[in-house]
């Protein structure tokens, strides 16, 4: 797939994943190997990946993604059409959560400290891996959206999946093939209501 229109087409997947073709072990292997090139700070390279398909793990973590999900969105007001069609698209896929073929749960060895300096590296230890590994299934014709309700119930998904103590649980993609064969760039802010030159507010050209 041809670079820019990978980078500008790869989206958030929530109602376009299909829910009845099996992902095979290979291509997950695959697009986990690229994930594992991105860069890591000090080459610390301190993710782990779990890669979740026991229907009575994905079960008991959808109740948890359900429960927080449901209640984040009663919420969020409706707002414009663009925001109400966010709005059902993550409706849908908490109601469809447990159906998601696979679940890969990006994990970082520590814990968050609490201080920007700090936590921006170690969150920018598994973000750039986290984006291969969307990038690579994009270009392979499957979708994934990067979730994070399950983390206010991060105790009881590590009791499920067995994390140890010491490792931080930064999100959950729900994995499946696409039943679209292309995307779509997305409207986007332009670029000179949000990009500055030398001083905040001034001009990029």
């Amino acid at each position: 797939m041809e670079i820019d229109h990978l980078l500008s087409t790869t989206r958030a997947v929530r109602r376009k994943l299909d829910l009845d073709r099996p992902v095979e072990a290979a291509v997950l292997e695959e697009c986990l190997n690229l994930a594992l090139q991105a860069p890591t700070p000090g080459n610390a390279q301190a993710w782990r990946w779990l890669v979740v398909r026991d229907q009575r793990v994905k079960d008991r973590l959808g109740g948890l993604f359900r429960e927080v999900g449901a209640a984040y969105l009663a919420d969020r007001e409706a707002g414009d059409a663009a925001t109400r069609r966010g709005l059902a698209s993550g409706q849908h896929l908490i109601d469809v959560i447990e159906r998601v073929p696979v679940f890969v749960i990006p994990c970082l060895k520590g814990r968050p400290s609490g201080e920007n300096a700090t936590d921006a590296a170690f969150y920018g230890g598994i973000f750039p891996a986290v984006w291969n590994f969307q990038l690579a299934l994009r270009s392979r014709g499957l979708g994934s959206t990067l979730t994070t309700y399950h983390l206010s119930r991060e105790t009881a998904a590590a009791e499920i999946l067995g994390v140890p103590a010491g490792f931080t649980q930064v999100g959950l993609l729900p994995v499946a093939y696409t039943t679209v064969p292309d995307f779509k760039p997305a409207a986007r802010v332009p670029l000179a209501e949000v990009a500055y030159l030398d001083h905040w507010g001034a001009p990029l050209s």
